[in-house]
């Protein structure tokens, strides 16, 4: 009996409830309890940066190849590409490892001391578009991939000054895109799309070898598809047109060569050198201003980074590593002298994490050379307005 007392009481209450249409859901914890407003001049983080999905500086995703109607002003795009290295393979997974270095770049804000500017918090409107999907099975298609998915990017109204004029060849002003690599043959395809948009640009590339070297030098060119790989992809870019062959530049070179010839073959293609010894006589403010007296005032400027510009001590994680390169400061403090250049676009290769340390020494100093790139891009403002001097017509000669 007292059992059956006991449903019935039940059933009573459950009928009482569910006729109580005033009933309020418990609300769960206040979102001011997750989102969290920085302390001083910083501005809002969802997470700890020790968790939650990478992205690079936790910067905001959004699915740009997918939706044509995503504007910004400087885009963060991936292309997991490493079928044209000659040494060490997995670059491919080089944009997974830096945004994953570079989760701490924002910590307190991400406001750049030396620099005075904040890239995170400042007129532009700054986004992480995930990865340009590349096979790994035809790198002939795969070059296809990276090219098209990066002017579909490039190509678009910025969020600022989207109809004002700018310095490209349509005389419009475009956003400016960071491509995380990937080894260096990815070059190639980013300058065919910057080329489509600007024309020939200047190069400034860090990097320990030079690859310009022709392709029955590097690599014995079997075949059409392995005359393309990172060693050579310079060399195709200035036989195509890409490269405005009289002010282009190498920085932190080190590299064993084939012969002298190279450097004769190098020049030709459009390049002067600057060795990584020359810092011990210089310094990195007699490098700073050699770069910046090559590329000029006036010149659209393509930024091509190679990882292993730095000494294995501060970057082990790649695929051609060789010693006597510069440290992660000096490096760092370079790419802060060219602050004033008209950048447009940049990229950063050849960072392979399985042969980084457990302390992910290599794609840290990723993150953190990108972070000054992002630095000067933003202190520069919109591409709105940027004078651009005429490139000169000049034959890359008989390579």
């Amino acid at each position: 009996m007292a059992f059956r007392n006991l449903i019935a009481l039940s059933l009573v209450a459950a009928a009482s409830a569910h006729g109580n249409h005033d009933q309020k859901t418990l609300a769960g914890p206040h979102e001011s309890l997750w989102y969290n407003t920085l302390p001083g001049d910083g501005g809002t983080q969802a997470d700890s940066v020790f968790s939650g999905i990478s992205t690079f500086g936790r910067l905001p995703y959004l699915p740009c190849l997918s939706h044509k109607d995503i504007n910004y002003d400087i885009a963060f795009i991936g292309a997991p590409f490493d079928t044209g290295t000659s040494y060490r393979p997995g670059a491919r997974f080089g944009p997974s490892g830096i945004r994953q270095g570079s989760r701490r770049l924002n910590l307190y804000g991400g406001y750049n001391v030396p620099l005075d500017t904040n890239p995170f918090n400042s007129w532009a409107k700054v986004i992480d578009c995930g990865d340009i999907p590349v096979t790994s099975y035809d790198n002939t298609y795969a070059l296809r991939q990276i090219e098209e998915g990066h002017y579909s990017i490039l190509s678009r109204k910025p969020k600022t000054d989207a109809d004002k004029p700018g310095p490209s060849i349509r005389k419009t002003t475009l956003p400016r895109v960071i491509t995380l690599g990937g080894d260096h043959t990815i070059t190639l395809p980013l300058l065919r799309s910057i080329n489509r948009a600007y024309g020939p640009v200047t190069v400034i590339h860090f990097d320990s070898h030079l690859d310009t070297w022709r392709p029955k030098v590097f690599g014995g060119s079997p075949s059409e598809v392995a005359s393309i790989n990172h060693g050579t992809y310079f060399y195709h870019a200035s036989q195509e047109g890409l490269l405005r062959n009289d002010t282009n530049i190498h920085a932190g070179i080190r590299t064993t060569l084939s012969g002298p010839s190279d450097y004769e073959n190098d020049g030709y293609c459009g390049f002067e050198i600057v060795e990584a010894r020359e810092i011990d006589v210089i310094g990195t403010e007699g490098i700073i201003k050699k770069i910046k007296e090559r590329v000029g005032e006036k010149n659209p400027v393509y930024l091509s980074l190679d990882i292993d510009t730095l000494d294995p001590a501060f970057a082990p994680a790649t695929g051609t590593p060789e010693t006597g390169g510069w440290s992660t400061r000096e490096l760092r403090t370079i790419l802060r002298g060219l602050e004033g250049i008209n950048l447009v676009a940049a990229d950063i290769v050849e960072v392979a994490p399985a042969y980084d340390t457990n302390a992910e020494h290599t794609t840290m100093a990723a993150a953190d050379a990108l972070y000054e790139i992002m630095s000067i891009m933003v202190k520069k403002g919109p591409l709105s307005g940027l004078e651009i001097e005429p490139a000169k017509e000049t034959n890359p000669g008989d390579l």
